[in-house]
Protein backbone atom coordinates (compact mmCIF):
# COMPACT_ATOMS: atom_id res chain seq x y z
CA UNK A 1 0.00 0.00 0.00
CA UNK A 2 1.42 3.26 -0.93
CA UNK A 3 2.73 5.22 1.89
CA UNK A 4 1.20 8.98 2.57
CA UNK A 5 4.17 10.59 1.74
CA UNK A 6 5.34 14.52 1.78
CA UNK A 7 4.08 15.53 -1.59
CA UNK A 8 0.67 13.65 -0.51
CA UNK A 9 0.86 15.69 3.06
CA UNK A 10 0.95 18.71 1.09
CA UNK A 11 -1.42 18.16 -1.22
CA UNK A 12 -4.06 16.76 1.23
CA UNK A 13 -3.22 20.23 3.16
CA UNK A 14 -3.68 22.22 -0.26
CA UNK A 15 -7.21 20.29 -1.22
CA UNK A 16 -8.06 21.02 2.48
CA UNK A 17 -7.86 24.87 2.58
CA UNK A 18 -8.75 25.39 -0.97
CA UNK A 19 -11.68 23.19 -1.80
CA UNK A 20 -14.35 25.61 -0.96
CA UNK A 21 -17.38 23.36 -3.07
CA UNK A 22 -16.94 21.08 -0.77
CA UNK A 23 -17.07 23.25 2.80
CA UNK A 24 -20.80 23.40 2.28
CA UNK A 25 -21.60 19.45 2.74
CA UNK A 26 -19.22 19.61 5.33
CA UNK A 27 -19.37 22.85 8.13
CA UNK A 28 -16.33 22.18 9.67
CA UNK A 29 -13.79 23.19 6.80
CA UNK A 30 -15.25 26.67 6.64
CA UNK A 31 -15.18 26.99 10.48
CA UNK A 32 -11.97 25.88 10.78
CA UNK A 33 -9.92 27.07 7.29
CA UNK A 34 -6.72 26.55 8.84
CA UNK A 35 -7.34 22.46 9.56
CA UNK A 36 -6.10 20.37 6.91
CA UNK A 37 -8.72 17.12 6.90
CA UNK A 38 -8.92 13.80 4.73
CA UNK A 39 -11.65 12.70 2.53
CA UNK A 40 -13.02 9.08 3.28
CA UNK A 41 -11.64 7.24 0.48
CA UNK A 42 -8.10 8.87 0.92
CA UNK A 43 -8.73 7.15 4.79
CA UNK A 44 -9.34 4.02 3.78
CA UNK A 45 -6.46 3.93 1.12
CA UNK A 46 -3.80 5.15 3.53
CA UNK A 47 -5.08 3.10 6.13
CA UNK A 48 -2.37 1.05 7.04
CA UNK A 49 -0.32 3.94 7.24
CA UNK A 50 -1.60 6.15 9.69
CA UNK A 51 -2.37 6.62 13.46
CA UNK A 52 -6.51 7.13 13.79
CA UNK A 53 -7.78 8.28 17.41
CA UNK A 54 -11.51 8.86 17.82
CA UNK A 55 -12.26 12.03 19.64
CA UNK A 56 -14.98 11.24 21.40
CA UNK A 57 -16.61 9.86 24.65
CA UNK A 58 -15.63 6.89 25.68
CA UNK A 59 -19.23 5.63 25.48
CA UNK A 60 -19.22 6.59 21.93
CA UNK A 61 -16.37 5.21 21.16
CA UNK A 62 -17.20 1.73 22.66
CA UNK A 63 -20.28 1.85 20.95
CA UNK A 64 -18.69 2.13 17.61
CA UNK A 65 -15.34 2.96 16.74
CA UNK A 66 -12.86 2.66 13.67
CA UNK A 67 -10.65 -0.72 13.77
CA UNK A 68 -7.74 -0.14 15.51
CA UNK A 69 -8.02 3.01 16.55
CA UNK A 70 -7.25 5.15 20.06
CA UNK A 71 -9.24 7.05 22.14
CA UNK A 72 -8.56 10.03 23.45
CA UNK A 73 -11.33 12.31 24.16
CA UNK A 74 -10.74 16.15 23.20
CA UNK A 75 -13.40 16.90 25.89
CA UNK A 76 -10.49 15.43 28.93
CA UNK A 77 -7.62 17.65 30.33
CA UNK A 78 -5.26 15.12 29.34
CA UNK A 79 -5.95 15.25 25.89
CA UNK A 80 -2.87 17.26 24.87
CA UNK A 81 -0.28 15.15 27.04
CA UNK A 82 -1.80 11.85 25.57
CA UNK A 83 -1.81 12.98 21.81
CA UNK A 84 1.96 14.46 22.72
CA UNK A 85 2.84 11.12 23.72
CA UNK A 86 1.15 9.42 21.03
CA UNK A 87 3.06 11.30 18.71
CA UNK A 88 6.39 10.55 20.51
CA UNK A 89 6.21 7.08 19.68
CA UNK A 90 5.12 7.18 15.88
CA UNK A 91 6.37 9.30 13.04
CA UNK A 92 2.97 8.52 10.60
CA UNK A 93 -0.28 10.49 10.27
CA UNK A 94 -2.52 11.11 13.28
CA UNK A 95 -6.26 11.51 11.63
CA UNK A 96 -9.09 12.43 14.60
CA UNK A 97 -12.45 11.86 13.72
CA UNK A 98 -15.91 12.02 15.19
CA UNK A 99 -19.57 11.70 14.52
CA UNK A 100 -19.86 12.94 11.48
CA UNK A 101 -20.06 16.11 9.06
CA UNK A 102 -21.80 18.28 11.68
CA UNK A 103 -19.50 16.98 14.35
CA UNK A 104 -16.96 19.62 15.42
CA UNK A 105 -14.52 17.47 17.74
CA UNK A 106 -12.52 16.21 14.97
CA UNK A 107 -11.53 19.70 14.01
CA UNK A 108 -11.04 21.01 17.79
CA UNK A 109 -8.68 17.94 18.81
CA UNK A 110 -6.65 18.74 15.38
CA UNK A 111 -6.35 22.09 16.08
CA UNK A 112 -5.32 21.51 19.95
CA UNK A 113 -2.74 19.36 18.74
CA UNK A 114 -1.23 21.78 16.35
CA UNK A 115 -1.42 24.61 18.95
CA UNK A 116 0.54 22.30 20.76
CA UNK A 117 3.26 21.38 18.47
CA UNK A 118 1.80 17.97 17.25
CA UNK A 119 2.77 17.98 13.32
CA UNK A 120 0.96 15.96 10.85
CA UNK A 121 -2.61 15.66 11.70
CA UNK A 122 -5.65 15.79 10.18
CA UNK A 123 -9.53 15.64 10.58
CA UNK A 124 -11.35 12.99 9.33
CA UNK A 125 -15.00 15.23 8.90
CA UNK A 126 -16.58 12.28 7.28
CA UNK A 127 -17.35 10.62 10.49
CA UNK A 128 -18.01 7.64 12.08
CA UNK A 129 -21.34 6.10 10.02
CA UNK A 130 -20.06 7.32 6.96
CA UNK A 131 -16.84 5.10 7.71
CA UNK A 132 -18.70 2.42 8.62
CA UNK A 133 -21.02 2.14 5.88
CA UNK A 134 -18.12 2.14 3.59
CA UNK A 135 -15.61 0.10 5.33
CA UNK A 136 -17.26 -2.01 7.88
CA UNK A 137 -14.92 -4.76 7.94
CA UNK A 138 -12.84 -1.56 9.58
CA UNK A 139 -15.18 -0.81 12.32
CA UNK A 140 -16.30 -2.35 15.22
CA UNK A 141 -20.36 -2.68 16.86
CA UNK A 142 -20.20 -3.27 20.43
CA UNK A 143 -17.39 -5.14 20.76
CA UNK A 144 -17.77 -7.23 16.92
CA UNK A 145 -16.38 -6.65 13.88
CA UNK A 146 -16.81 -6.70 11.33
CA UNK A 147 -20.09 -4.62 11.48
CA UNK A 148 -23.34 -5.76 9.84
CA UNK A 149 -24.84 -2.34 9.23
CA UNK A 150 -28.41 -3.67 9.80
CA UNK A 151 -27.40 -3.57 13.23
CA UNK A 152 -27.04 0.06 13.63
CA UNK A 153 -30.23 1.78 15.33
CA UNK A 154 -32.21 3.30 12.27
CA UNK A 155 -32.56 7.41 12.17
CA UNK A 156 -36.15 6.71 11.79
CA UNK A 157 -36.07 4.57 15.36
CA UNK A 158 -33.90 7.20 16.47
CA UNK A 159 -36.10 10.17 16.24
CA UNK A 160 -39.04 8.40 17.60
CA UNK A 161 -37.53 9.63 21.06
CA UNK A 162 -37.79 13.18 20.34
CA UNK A 163 -39.57 15.33 22.11
CA UNK A 164 -39.99 19.39 21.17
CA UNK A 165 -37.64 21.42 24.09
CA UNK A 166 -41.46 22.72 25.19
CA UNK A 167 -43.13 19.14 25.31
CA UNK A 168 -39.67 17.58 26.66
CA UNK A 169 -39.71 20.39 29.38
CA UNK A 170 -43.41 19.61 29.92
CA UNK A 171 -42.99 16.37 30.75
CA UNK A 172 -39.75 16.87 32.56
CA UNK A 173 -41.03 19.14 35.24
CA UNK A 174 -44.46 17.60 35.26
CA UNK A 175 -45.17 17.29 38.90
CA UNK A 176 -47.45 14.19 38.57
CA UNK A 177 -44.93 12.63 35.89
CA UNK A 178 -42.12 10.31 37.80
CA UNK A 179 -39.17 11.27 35.83
CA UNK A 180 -35.36 11.49 35.86
CA UNK A 181 -33.48 14.59 34.01
CA UNK A 182 -29.95 13.74 32.25
CA UNK A 183 -28.05 16.42 30.99
CA UNK A 184 -25.19 14.30 29.08
CA UNK A 185 -23.04 17.23 27.50
CA UNK A 186 -19.57 17.68 27.77
CA UNK A 187 -17.88 20.44 29.91
CA UNK A 188 -17.45 22.13 27.04
CA UNK A 189 -20.62 22.25 25.95
CA UNK A 190 -22.34 22.68 29.09
CA UNK A 191 -20.08 25.32 30.40
CA UNK A 192 -22.09 26.12 33.98
CA UNK A 193 -25.51 25.10 34.86
CA UNK A 194 -28.20 22.88 33.18
CA UNK A 195 -31.81 24.00 32.19
CA UNK A 196 -33.48 22.11 35.16
CA UNK A 197 -32.03 23.08 38.14
CA UNK A 198 -32.43 21.38 41.57
CA UNK A 199 -34.41 18.71 39.38
CA UNK A 200 -31.41 16.70 36.93
CA UNK A 201 -28.27 15.37 37.39
CA UNK A 202 -25.20 15.85 35.18
CA UNK A 203 -23.21 12.89 33.15
CA UNK A 204 -20.97 13.16 30.48
CA UNK A 205 -20.55 10.24 27.97
CA UNK A 206 -17.34 10.12 29.29
CA UNK A 207 -18.50 8.86 32.16
CA UNK A 208 -19.73 5.30 31.49
CA UNK A 209 -20.48 4.33 35.27
CA UNK A 210 -21.78 6.97 36.28
CA UNK A 211 -24.47 6.75 33.37
CA UNK A 212 -25.27 3.44 33.72
CA UNK A 213 -25.84 4.09 37.55
CA UNK A 214 -28.47 6.65 36.21
CA UNK A 215 -29.83 4.51 33.91
CA UNK A 216 -30.80 1.65 36.07
CA UNK A 217 -32.08 3.88 39.12
CA UNK A 218 -35.04 4.63 36.35
CA UNK A 219 -35.46 1.62 35.24
CA UNK A 220 -35.80 0.13 38.95
CA UNK A 221 -37.48 2.89 39.97
CA UNK A 222 -39.62 2.87 36.93
CA UNK A 223 -38.69 6.88 36.38
CA UNK A 224 -38.99 8.18 32.51
CA UNK A 225 -35.42 9.36 31.60
CA UNK A 226 -35.27 12.39 30.06
CA UNK A 227 -32.35 13.29 28.24
CA UNK A 228 -30.63 16.02 26.62
CA UNK A 229 -27.25 16.75 24.68
CA UNK A 230 -25.93 20.12 22.88
CA UNK A 231 -27.38 19.69 19.56
CA UNK A 232 -29.44 16.00 19.79
CA UNK A 233 -27.07 13.95 17.87
CA UNK A 234 -24.77 12.58 20.71
CA UNK A 235 -27.57 10.92 22.21
CA UNK A 236 -27.94 8.41 19.48
CA UNK A 237 -25.45 6.55 20.78
CA UNK A 238 -26.30 6.51 24.63
CA UNK A 239 -29.46 5.08 22.55
CA UNK A 240 -27.89 1.41 22.24
CA UNK A 241 -26.45 1.98 26.21
CA UNK A 242 -30.53 2.43 26.82
CA UNK A 243 -31.77 -0.60 24.49
CA UNK A 244 -28.82 -3.06 26.22
CA UNK A 245 -29.91 -1.97 30.05
CA UNK A 246 -33.70 -2.70 29.22
CA UNK A 247 -34.98 0.63 29.30
CA UNK A 248 -38.36 1.15 27.53
CA UNK A 249 -39.29 4.61 29.18
CA UNK A 250 -36.93 7.64 27.86
CA UNK A 251 -36.68 10.44 25.73
CA UNK A 252 -34.91 12.65 24.35
CA UNK A 253 -35.02 16.46 23.24
CA UNK A 254 -35.49 17.49 19.58
CA UNK A 255 -31.83 19.39 18.46
CA UNK A 256 -30.88 19.15 22.33
CA UNK A 257 -29.97 22.58 24.48
CA UNK A 258 -29.49 24.45 20.88
CA UNK A 259 -33.40 24.03 20.25
CA UNK A 260 -33.78 24.81 23.58
CA UNK A 261 -32.23 28.05 23.25
CA UNK A 262 -34.22 28.43 19.97
CA UNK A 263 -37.89 27.82 20.97
CA UNK A 264 -37.11 30.30 24.16
CA UNK A 265 -35.73 32.96 22.20
CA UNK A 266 -39.26 31.74 19.76
CA UNK A 267 -40.97 32.11 23.24
CA UNK A 268 -39.64 35.60 23.91
CA UNK A 269 -40.79 37.31 20.66
CA UNK A 270 -44.43 36.13 20.53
Amino acid sequence: MRKITTLLIAAICLFSFADVFAAGDFPGRKKYPKVPYIELADLAKQFKDVVVVDARSILEYETLHVVGSVNIPVAKKSFEAKVAKLRAGTTKPIVFYCNGRTCMKSFKATKKAMEHGVKNVFSFDAGIFEWTKANPKLAVLLGKSPVNVANLIPKKVFKKRFLHPDAFSDQATSPTKKTLILDVRDKYQRAGIGFYPGKERWASLDEKKKLRKYIKKAIDQKRTLMIYDEVGKQVRWLQYELERAGAKDYYFMAKGARGYFKALDAWGKK
